[in-house]
C-alpha cells in the first residue's frame, strides 16, 4: 500500500532537500509533523525552551554559518512568543524560513493574524493553501530567504497541513548564486568607482554584512588604492590580521579610526548601510569627502548619509572588478601611520584609569584580562545594553566569523540565544555569550538549553544591578531611578542550579576560576558573574541616546 505524504510532510522533505542541516524550535501539536518530517530527512532539530530564543538561535546560526535558518513554532502564542527574535532578524535581512501552525478557523482560540503580524516586522509572509503544492511552496520560501536575504514567515494552515499532497514536489537544491544572498553581477557604477578611487588620497573603506563573503577582493583592492580598512561592527574582525584594519568604525571606534575615518577624502561603504551607529550620526563622515557606496539593495544607497555614487551590486564581483595592477599611489598608507596602527589600533593600547574597588571590578580590566584568558579560537555573541561596547571593543576575534552581534531590533534579552545558534554553526570554536545582568534574566530559559547540548560556552554577566542605559542617561537629569534598579542576585547560583560551572568575580584575582575551568575537561558550560563598577555611563551609550 502506498503512504500519501501530507503537506506537512512535503514541506519538511523539501527544506532538508535543500541542504538544511538544522532546524530550531518549540514543538506544539501546530508544528510538530512538519518539526517530524524535518528531523526524518536528517535535519537536526534543536528543542530551545523559548520561541524567542529559538527563533534568535536560528538568526545567529544564519549569520555564522552562511546557511538559510530554519525555525518551527506553534500557531498563534507560539509566533507571539517568537516575534523578537524574528523581527531582529528580519531588520538584520537574515535569510530565514519560519515554519509557523496556523489557526484560519477565527473562532479559534489560537487564531490571529499572523500575516499582518510579519508585515508589520518587515518579514514576508507566505502561506501554504494548496496540499498539493506545499513542497513547491516551501521551496520558494526558501528561494527568498536565500535569493532576497528576507526572514520568510511560511503559515502553515492546520487543516491544510494534514491533507494529502499528491503533485510532484521538487527537491532540486537552491544554487550557490541564491545562496549568496543574490546575483553575482554589477548593474552599473563601477567605472566611476573607480575614477574616485584613483583620484582619492586618503580612502577608507568600510564593510558591513554584505561584504562578509569579499575579503581577499577588497584588501586587494585596497593594497591598489592605498585604502585603510574599517568594518561595521556586525562585520568585525573581517580584516583582522591586516596591518591597515582600523576595526570598527563608529560608536565602537578607537580614537585612532576615529581621527583616521574623519580625515578621510573617499568614504567607500561596501555591503554596509553606513547607519548612525556605523557613522556616529554622520559625524565621522568628513564635510569635504566623497561618499560611495555598493549594495545589492538600490533602497540601502544613501539611506543613512548622502552619497555622491552608489553602485548596486555584488560586493565581491565590484571589488574584483575594480582590482588592477597596483598603481603606485600609496593612498592613505605611510610607515608612520603603520606603526601607529600597531600600536595605537585596538581598545586595550587606550590608557584608562581603573576604577576597580569596593567589591566591583572595573569592566574594561574584566574584559582585558578575560581576552587574555580565553584562547582566540572564539565566537563572541554580545547582548545590549550599556554593558556591550566592552565586550565589543576589548574582546579581540579572529575573523568575521568570531563575532554575533544581533542588534538590529536594539533588544535586550538576546545574547544567549545568539551564542546558542553561533555555537552550533562554529563548533570548532570556544562560544562566549556577554551578556549584562538585564538581559541575562530575559534568557534564563536558554541556561538549560546550553547545559543540554553539551555546549562549553562561557557565559560572561556584566552584573551592575540595573538597566544601566537607563540609569545613565535619565539619572543627570535628577529622574527617581528605583524602576530600573535592582537588589543583588546570585547569578553564579542560579547558573548551578541549571548545570553551570559557576564562579563570581569582584577582583582581578577571582578570574583565576575561569583560568582553572579552561585547563579542562570544560564537561559544563562555565558562567562569569562578575559584579562591576557602573558610576558612569559609556560613550557609546551616549552616541546611541542621540538617536532617541
Amino acid at each position: 500500500m502506498t503512504v500519501t505524504e501530507t503537506a506537512a510532510a512535503a514541506v519538511g522533505r523539501v527544506l532538508a532537500a535543500q541542504g538544511v542541516r538544522t532546524a530550531f524550535g518549540v514543538v506544539g501539536s501546530g508544528n510538530f509533523h512538519v518539526t517530524n518530517a524535518l528531523v526524518e530527512h536528517g535535519v537536526r532539530f534543536v528543542a530551545a525552551r523559548h520561541e524567542g530564543g529559538a527563533a534568535t538561535m536560528a538568526d545567529a546560526y544564519a549569520r555564522m554559518s552562511g546557511e538559510v535558518g530554519v525555525v518551527t513554532v506553534h500557531q498563534g502564542p507560539g509566533l507571539t512568543n517568537a516575534m523578537t527574535g524574528l523581527t531582529e532578524a528580519a531588520k538584520s535581512r537574515t535569510p530565514m524560513v519560519v515554519l509557523a501552525g496556523e489557526a484560519t478557523d477565527t473562532r479559534s482560540n489560537f487564531h490571529i493574524d499572523q500575516e499582518a503580524l510579519a508585515t508589520a516586522v518587515g518579514a514576508v509572509p507566505m502561506r501554504v493553501t494548496d496540499a498539493g503544492r506545499a513542497g513547491e511552496r516551501a521551496l520558494e520560501a526558501f528561494r527568498v530567504a536565500a535569493r532576497d536575504r528576507r526572514t520568510v514567515l511560511l503559515n502553515l494552515p492546520l487543516d491544510v497541513q494534514s491533507m494529502p499532497s499528491n503533485a510532484p514536489v521538487p527537491v532540486s537544491a537552491v544554487g550557490d548564486a541564491e545562496r549568496s544572498g543574490g546575483p553575482s553581477g554589477v548593474v552599473g557604477g563601477t567605472a566611476e568607482l573607480g575614477r574616485l578611487l584613483a583620484a582619492a588620497r586618503r580612502p577608507v573603506f568600510i564593510a558591513g554584512r554584505g561584504a562578509r563573503h569579499a575579503r581577499r577582493e577588497l584588501e586587494a583592492l585596497a593594497d591598489r588604492t592605498g585604502a585603510l580598512l574599517a568594518t561595521s561592527a556586525v562585520a568585525k574582525g573581517l580584516f583582522r590580521g591586516s596591518p591597515w584594519d582600523l576595526d570598527v568604525s563608529g560608536g565602537f571606534a578607537t580614537p585612532l579610526a576615529a581621527e583616521l575615518i574623519r580625515g578621510a577624502d573617499l568614504v567607500v561603504g561596501w555591503g554596509c548601510a553606513l547607519n548612525m551607529w556605523t557613522t556616529r550620526h554622520g559625524s565621522l563622515v568628513p564635510p569635504g569627502a566623497k561618499v560611495a557606496q555598493v549594495d545589492l539593495d538600490p533602497a540601502a544607497v544613501g539611506a543613512y548619509v548622502p552619497v555622491d555614487l552608489g553602485v548596486i551590486g555584488d560586493v565581491r564581483a565590484v571589488a574584483a572588478a575594480l582590482t588592477g595592477p597596483d598603481d603606485g599611489t600609496p593612498g592613505y598608507r605611510s610607515a608612520e601611520l603603520a606603526a601607529r596602527v600597531r600600536a595605537e589600533g585596538r581598545w586595550r593600547a587606550v590608557p584608562y584609569r581603573d576604577e576597580s574597588g569596593a567589591g566591583r571590578i572595573d569592566p574594561r580590566t574584566l574584559t582585558i584580562d578575560l581576552d587574555d584568558l580565553l584562547p582566540i579560537e572564539r565566537v563572541v555573541s554580545v547582548d545590549s545594553g550599556n554593558f556591550m561596547g566592552y565586550p565589543s571593543m576589548f574582546l579581540d576575534v579572529p575573523d568575521e566569523g568570531g563575532f554575533c552581534f544581533t542588534q538590529a531590533f536594539q533588544s535586550i534579552g538576546l545574547g544567549l540565544a545568539t551564542a546558542i545558534g553561533a555555537a552550533l554553526a562554529r563548533p570548532d570554536r570556544l562560544p562566549v555569550a556577554a551578556l549584562g545582568d538585564g538581559g541575562a534574566f530575559m534568557g534564563l530559559a536558554e541556561l538549560e538549553t546550553v547545559v543540554r547540548l553539551g555546549l562549553p560556552m562561557v557565559v560572561v554577566v556584566y552584573d551592575d544591578e540595573a538597566y544601566g542605559a537607563e540609569v545613565h542617561h535619565f539619572g543627570p537629569h535628577g529622574f527617581p531611578l528605583d524602576t530600573v534598579r535592582f537588589p543583588p542576585a546570585d547569578l553564579a547560583a542560579i547558573a548551578r542550579g541549571h548545570g553551570f560551572a559557576a564562579v563570581t568575580v569582584t577582583d582581578r584575582a577571582d578570574l583565576a576560576g575561569v583560568a582553572e575551568w579552561l585547563k579542562g575537561p570544560r564537561d559544563r558550560p562555565l558562567l562569569v558573574h562578575a559584579k562591576i563598577t557602573g558610576e558612569r555611563g559609556s560613550w557609546w551609550l551616549e552616541e546611541a541616546f542621540k538617536g532617541h
